[in-house]
């Protein structure tokens, strides 16, 4: 019961039924197909025409390698695209493009110059072209849409050289003013360096001696010095007794000069051995000063000139005793208040303040030794603190030092890529395609609209022909007679027809295929029209 019961309640499909409805409501069909059809098609004909007109442009990289000249623009082009889209667009610039070239002539009576311009810029496209495998913009599309195809060329035209033309300006205005910040700093840092030299030059000059770099040159001349004061020291002992041996000799001449030549036992005087026991000792001297230094040096010279010195006055002392008296009077001598003194005795007067004048310069110099010894004392003892003073010192002068360099490297190579983008070597903006004459309309596409109408009329001739069989409730069909009597049909009386209604119903069917040939005909000629001329 269950499987009858569902078979009953399922409709059948019944072909006959459904070509009954299309013999009956075929014009229901046809006129509403071609009406939407003729509806949409004339449509894309009223409508007006807009032609778009298309430029590609090749995002070019340097010819200049980036490791011989790093660019000091920012490498952001979509960011920097977005940029220069927004100067190119501008109200300014637009107003100019409109007014040069007289757009949107018939609206500007009744617009303002800000519809306009917002017109304008909806009917500008630019579409990014991205390498997909780098994921980088490599090139970009600029359409324009007017009613005027040699209008649409001549707009792309002029949007393109903006193009081209401000992405040069901007990318030479940001390397200019990349520099000029560049140049700011370094003077600032020249101006910090030349602080910190100034500070390194106060400080060496206040403290001159006293430096790390200067303990060498400091121990060197302390060590100098030293052995100056102990020569000078050794000069002034053998100086002081030469002037006891100069005092001593001339206290035995004066002596020799009152008593005779020759003692009673007929012995030398006294003080010719004295002069021989000082040349002795003075070439002695001399013997061991040649075996460490050549003739040449002052104290060689020196000890030669005393050896000379001692020589001559012994001989001008003999010579003053052969030429005395053989027998004078000793009280005669002594009674003499004045004699007059020899050459001898002057002589050796002369060399005793000549000594004494030695012995005072050289105590004179040994007080200056000291005075420098311990000035260089004193700044060996400073220069660790003088060291930390100057290290504190020199770190700020090193990093101004570092800085400056950095940036001095930095400006020269910012202006190289200034020079570089001058001379339209940097990244640029190339026109691959120039603007396109468009021959077609952009929109609208004719031929596509054809395809809508045809849609659309299809979908409108389905809804009136199902909705006039909807609405219609006469009977049609032998089925729908049985269901509707509540007994069963007996017998069944046939359609009685005559040749008159024989040919009507021929006539009718042969205008209704004719109306539907017209109706397919129209439509492929208006597609076919829509695609030549559209």
């Amino acid at each position: 019961m269950t499987e009858e019961f569902d078979q009953q309640s399922q409709p059948e499909f019944n072909l006959e039924k459904y070509f009954g409805i299309a013999r009956r409501r075929h014009w229901h069909f046809i006129i509403p197909l071609f009406l939407g059809w003729l509806a949409v098609w004339s449509a894309s004909w009223v409508l007006p025409a807009t032609y778009k007109s298309g430029t590609l442009i090749l995002v070019e990289q340097p010819s200049m390698p980036k490791d011989y000249v790093t660019p000091n623009v920012s490498d952001d082009l979509q960011a920097r695209l977005a940029s220069i889209t927004q100067q190119t667009l501008s109200r300014t610039r637009l107003l100019h493009i409109i007014d040069g070239l007289n757009l949107y002539a018939s609206d500007r009576a009744h617009q303002t110059p800000d519809d306009l311009v917002e017109r304008m810029r909806k009917d500008i496209d630019i579409e990014l072209v991205r390498d997909e495998s780098r994921r980088e913009i490599t090139s970009f599309n600029i359409y324009f849409s007017a009613r005027n195809p040699r209008v649409a060329q001549q707009v792309t035209s002029e949007l393109t050289n903006l193009f081209i033309s401000e992405n040069l300006e901007l990318r030479q205005q940001k390397s200019e003013d990349t520099t000029a910040f560049l140049e700011s700093q370094l003077e600032t840092a020249r101006q910090a360096l030349a602080e910190q030299e100034e500070k390194v030059r106060v400080f060496k000059d206040q403290h001159l001696g006293e430096l790390p770099t200067q303990q060498g040159g400091n121990l060197q001349i302390l060590s100098g010095l030293q052995a100056q004061l102990q020569t000078e020291e050794d000069a002034l002992n053998t100086a002081r007794q030469q002037s006891a041996y100069l005092q001593s000799l001339i206290g035995q001449y004066r002596s020799l000069q009152r008593s005779p030549t020759k003692t009673a036992d007929g012995t030398t005087p006294v003080g010719l051995p004295a002069i021989d026991q000082q040349l002795d000792k003075l070439k002695a001297q001399l013997a061991d000063l040649s075996s460490h230094y050549t003739d040449r040096h002052p104290d060689v010279r020196k000890v030669k000139e005393q050896i000379a010195q001692t020589e001559q006055t012994r001989d001008k002392i003999l010579a003053d005793l052969k030429n005395k008296p053989a027998t004078p009077s000793t009280a005669a001598a002594q009674d003499d208040p004045d004699p007059q003194e020899s050459s001898a005795m002057l002589q050796l007067q002369s060399q005793l303040k000549g000594n004494q004048i030695e012995i005072s310069n050289r105590e004179h110099d040994l007080t200056g030794l000291k005075a420098q010894i311990s000035q260089y004392q004193t700044r060996l003892n400073q220069e660790p603190i003088r060291e930390q003073q100057f290290a504190d010192l020199t770190r700020g002068y090193e990093q101004s030092k570092a800085n400056y360099d950095e940036l001095l490297k930095k400006k020269n190579d910012s202006q190289m890529a200034t020079s570089m983008e001058l001379r339209q070597q940097g990244e640029h903006f190339r026109m691959i395609d120039p603007p396109s004459l468009p021959v077609k309309p952009d929109f609208p596409n004719r031929l596509k609209l054809c395809g809508i109408g045809l849609g659309v009329g299809l979908a409108l001739g389905v809804v009136v022909a199902g909705a006039t069989e909807f609405l219609d409730d006469r009977l049609y069909g032998e089925k729908e007679i049985k269901d509707l009597l509540p007994v069963a049909v007996m017998c069944e009386i046939p359609a009685i027809t005559n040749p008159q209604d024989e040919a009507g119903r021929r006539r009718k069917l042969w205008f209704a295929w004719a109306a539907a040939g017209l109706v397919l005909t129209s439509i492929l000629a208006g597609s076919a029209f829509s695609y030549f001329r559209g």
